[in-house]
């Protein structure tokens, strides 16, 4: 979607599996809608000639099946029993500096270690101004790059507790794969703002941002990392052995603030995440929805025999608008769930559209409107979020060109008035529209040309994440409230960094 907040990274990691590599190569194809800008896989094996550890790397730019086309290299390069994959969007750090391509990987006094972060260090800024006074050399300009930093001028004993000391100095949200010569490392931190699972396959431990990339993989489904837990694998131990499992203190508060954008948006509808099924959530968002906006408040317009329809903006809004749909035929009015937009799967994101129309042209290229089903209809269109609200500006006008007595568009999420600072790259506030129009809906309905535009409310929209998922932790809405549960350093620009 050109107009959503853009996914920021996919992790994946596997312990003391024969195909490591290339289950990794699996995992991460499943992730790919967590990152399009960058892939990578580090592995890690013992070479018997050289009598050391050796860390093969393979990154790139591109999607998955582009950075690895060449099957030989599971073989040939990515050798050894534990490897960690990671598929980025970059919220730190430009996306066109090679050096940001992740896992990274570094060699220190204490051996080999390689890393893949999925989030935002909130204290990066001072992090990084207090290596610079120490004269440290850094090689990318990614955050993720200041726990390795942390880990090396650690004056801890062992590896395990120099891993420990740098997370202690971190804040903000991060899901963290390690992988040393001989362990694979699982974090998230005390907050819990991203996912993370884990998984076994075939006896082996592996872990994930979601749950899909189990399935991809045959892998089942054991329980989430803990927010605050670092689970470390060792590859000596057995299949029966439990990990070693290792809780970092929560620095604000004791509540999680689990990202909520996650069930909103981000993940895939076939995701476990949070302990709980996204489609699920999901429907109970269109359950809501229906209660707070029934379908006999939005309609306005008499067409007779004829039900009104209503229809999702796919892919992400399909399990909201069927909720939607559902719910309000259980309080007794009557619509119809149909397809009035189809989204071509096919279009690359580098797709040239010239032209002074080259935005609604990126939109015709990903979307056309099934005219047969809308003419003449009272249309309803759900979708999970509105961010500049270019996109869902063309999308209505596409669909006033196909004749419908009337549009309305719902939302199963609240108006977005603010920035994500723990890892999803928002526009600036000001891009926003829900801030152009000062939070005013009619004139923001005005804008995208619809007869109505109604949300969820942020209360609404916790009740169903809450009725619909048993977990007693709780959820970061900042993004619609503006409430930060973790200090930042505001205002810090993704490329503040680069020199070039």
């Amino acid at each position: 979607m050109i107009d959503k907040p853009r996914d920021y990274c996919g992790i994946f990691g596997i312990q003391n599996h024969p195909d490591a590599a290339l289950l990794s190569y699996y995992g991460l194809h499943a992730l790919q809608h967590r990152g399009q800008e960058s892939a990578g896989i580090v592995t890690s094996y013992f070479d018997e000639e050289k009598e050391r550890w050796i860390m093969p790397a393979h990154r790139d730019f591109g999607l998955v099946l582009n950075v690895f086309d060449d099957q030989e290299m599971f073989k040939n390069e990515l050798k050894g029993r534990a490897a960690i994959g990671h598929n980025r969007y970059s919220t730190t750090g430009a996306a066109k500096n090679p050096a940001n391509i992740q896992p990274f990987r570094v060699h220190y006094h204490k051996g080999n270690i390689a890393i893949g972060h999925n989030g935002n260090l909130a204290n990066a800024k001072q992090l990084r101004n207090r290596f610079r006074q120490e004269g440290v050399l850094f090689q990318s300009t990614s955050d993720t790059e200041l726990i390795l930093h942390l880990i090396s001028h650690s004056q801890k004993e062992t590896q395990i507790e120099q891993v420990l000391d740098a997370l202690e100095q971190i804040e903000g949200a991060y899901s963290l794969v390690m992988l040393t010569d001989d362990k694979l490392i699982a974090v998230r931190d005390p907050n819990g703002f991203r996912p993370l699972a884990l998984g076994k396959v075939d006896g082996s431990y592996c872990v994930a941002s979601e749950t899909c990339a189990f399935d991809i993989i045959d892998a089942e489904y054991v329980r989430d990392i803990e927010p605050g837990e670092v689970l470390v694998m060792d590859q000596e131990a057995g299949s029966d052995s439990e990990p070693e499992s290792y809780h970092l203190d929560p620095e604000y508060g004791t509540d999680t603030s689990q990202c909520i954008f996650e069930f909103v948006y981000f993940s895939r509808p076939d995701s476990k995440i949070f302990g709980e099924n996204v489609d699920k959530v999901r429907r109970n968002l269109g359950k809501y929805l229906a209660k707070e906006h029934p379908i006999n408040e939005v309609i306005t317009k008499d067409t007779g025999d004829t039900k009104p329809i209503v229809i999702s903006v796919p892919d992400s809004s399909n399990t909201a608008a069927l909720g939607y749909v559902h719910e309000n035929q259980k309080l007794g009015y009557e619509c119809k769930y149909e397809i009035g937009l189809i989204r071509n799967h096919y279009v690359g994101r580098t797709f040239i559209s010239p032209g002074q129309k080259s935005r609604e042209q990126k939109v015709r290229t990903k979307f056309n409107t099934v005219k047969g089903v809308i003419e003449g209809r009272s249309v309803i269109i759900v979708d999970d979020s509105i961010v500049r609200g270019t996109t869902s500006r063309y999308l209505v006008s596409m669909i006033r060109q196909a004749n419908p007595a009337e549009v309305h568009f719902l939302v199963s999420s609240p108006p977005v008035i603010g920035p994500c600072y723990y890892g999803l790259d928002f526009p600036d506030p000001k891009e926003l529209i829900a801030n152009r129009y000062g939070r005013d809906i009619e004139e923001m309905a005005k804008e995208i040309g619809v007869d109505s535009l109604r949300y969820l409310s942020a209360s609404g929209l916790v009740d169903a994440v809450r009725e619909s998922n048993v977990s007693s932790g709780g959820y970061c809405t900042a993004c619609f409230t503006e409430k930060y549960p973790v200090p930042v350093n505001f205002g810090i620009a993704k490329e503040e960094n680069e020199i070039v």
